[in-house]
């Protein structure tokens, strides 16, 4: 009877441990925005998206309204161009909005960053933002410091 009881309390405490890291895998992953399908694209074009990756968060004013879902290299313009899908109840953005490549803390992940403009027309689907500010590349920051390149 104890040998039972024994086995019972291992598998009961497995069973919680792997219900667990469920639990915490689909609150950091964020699960539920990934099945989310409903929304308008949008394209952005920067000129360095160094660290950007697919699925990084759109934000403006701080909340996540979105997510990038592609970035690829146009060969003849020679610039990136970011495809961001914009969750569909965000339907009055300015058309002039500004989108910026942000770092999440010193060293962080990137995401893109949405400053309302103050056009009466809103982003809808296939719109571009003209206004970008492309990533801040740390490399290139330290090395202008050391080899005096930023006079």
């Amino acid at each position: 009877m104890q040998v039972q009881a024994r086995e019972i309390g291992t598998g009961l405490f497995v069973f919680l441990g792997f219900a667990a890291l469920l639990f915490l895998a689909t609150q950091t992953t964020g699960l539920d925005e990934f099945f989310e399908d409903s929304g308008y694209s949008v394209t952005a074009r920067f000129t360095e998206v160094a660290g950007l990756r697919p699925r990084a968060p759109v934000t403006m004013a701080g909340v996540t309204i979105g997510r990038v879902e592609s970035i690829r290299f146009d060969r003849y313009r020679l610039d990136a161009v970011v495809t961001l899908r914009i969750r569909s109840e965000y339907d009055t953005i300015p058309e002039d909005s500004t989108a910026s490549i942000l770092t999440a803390g010193l060293l962080g992940s990137k995401y893109i960053g949405l400053t309302p403009g103050g056009a009466d027309e809103s982003l809808e689907e296939g719109s571009e933002i003209f206004l970008t500010q492309s990533a801040v590349v740390l490399e290139q920051l330290v090395s202008r410091f050391l080899f005096g390149g930023g006079e």
